[in-house]
């Protein structure tokens, strides 16, 4: 193990101190103190247009924002990172992601959608991932009016948001009609029914601990045999192949560091192109900690980067 960057460890230093622990909270509850802790920790957000909408999920209407780079012509049609937010299938939303979004679409030079979709555990499994696979369609139908380029699409998350996207990769792929050039997965869930090295040596102390993975797939979850379903683990698909290429982003003291490379490892023996993207000395979501941690930011705008020139 290396060592831990300087700013994330005060950043873990002042978790400790506050005594908050998120498996400890009611859903409401430990929604409310990410969005707090997230809102403190954050940096300043880039200035791009954004566009507050809805769209239609398999079961309800859900909110959506589309985010531009300043300055874009309103008729020009451009490439689109569909993006699907983390939090565990529990925690999270739009306003949460706001500024990461805004990153990576100033740093890629793409437009961004952020999708909402259904949390647990008002909606349990396969709810969420349910709403994830009818994005890229949804986006498709609409693209006139979003203003994307249907020949130059992206799916992509983190975390939970990385574990629906690949999701909804391999959906698009099933699907037939639709092809993604692109998925982006940072610090994906990729296979809950393996014990991973990192998930023993980054269990506890780096953020994401192994009781707060515990507690999501808790809510989430209805019983242990979902958890080998290809929509709850996607490493556990039968078929890799014929995928979009991928950019796994992993962080060494994340205990889902182990879990992102054997999903890259997977998509490679399957011919799938992966640039695996590995930040040492930081903490997984360490990203939307981008005022404490200016790692965190440099880590954004270099993913950004990466998404524009998959989608060039």
């Amino acid at each position: 193990m290396g060592k831990l960057d300087p700013d994330v460890k005060n950043v873990l230093d002042a978790m400790a101190a506050s005594g908050i622990t998120f498996d400890q909270l009611s859903p409401a509850e430990a929604r409310q103190a990410f969005a707090d802790a997230i809102a403190q920790l954050g940096g300043s957000k880039p200035d791009v247009e954004v566009q507050i909408r809805d769209w239609q999920g398999p079961a309800m209407k859900l909110p959506l924002r589309v985010y531009r780079p300043k300055g874009t012509p309103k008729d020009k049609k451009l490439p689109a990172l569909l993006y699907i937010h983390g939090g565990g299938w529990v925690i999270g939303d739009l306003d949460v992601y706001d500024r990461a979004c805004r990153v990576l679409c100033e740093a890629s030079g793409c437009a961004v959608l952020s999708f909402e979709y259904r949390l647990a555990p008002e909606h349990k499994f396969p709810a969420a991932a349910e709403d994830a696979c009818a994005v890229a369609p949804w986006a498709v139908k609409h693209a006139g009016e979003l203003g994307i380029d249907t020949s130059r699409l992206a799916v992509g998350g983190d975390s939970a948001g990385g574990n629906l996207a690949a999701v909804a990769a391999l959906a698009a792929r099933d699907a037939g009609g639709l092809k993604l050039k692109h998925q982006l997965l940072i610090f994906p869930v990729c296979d809950i029914t393996q014990e991973f090295p990192s998930g023993t040596t980054n269990a506890e102390g780096y953020f994401l601990t192994a009781k707060m993975m515990q507690y999501f797939g808790a809510h989430y979850l209805d019983g242990p045999e979902e958890a080998a379903d290809w929509r709850m683990s996607p490493n556990q698909a039968k078929n890799h192949a014929n995928l979009p290429s991928a950019t796994v982003v992993v962080a060494e003291f994340d205990p889902l560091r182990d879990d992102g490379i054997a999903y890259g490892e997977t998509l490679k023996k399957a011919g799938v192109h992966v640039d695996l993207m590995r930040f040492d000395g930081v903490i997984h979501d360490f990203t939307l900690m981008d005022g404490a941690i200016p790692a965190g930011r440099a880590a954004l705008k270099k993913i950004g980067a990466a998404v524009g020139k998959a989608l060039a």
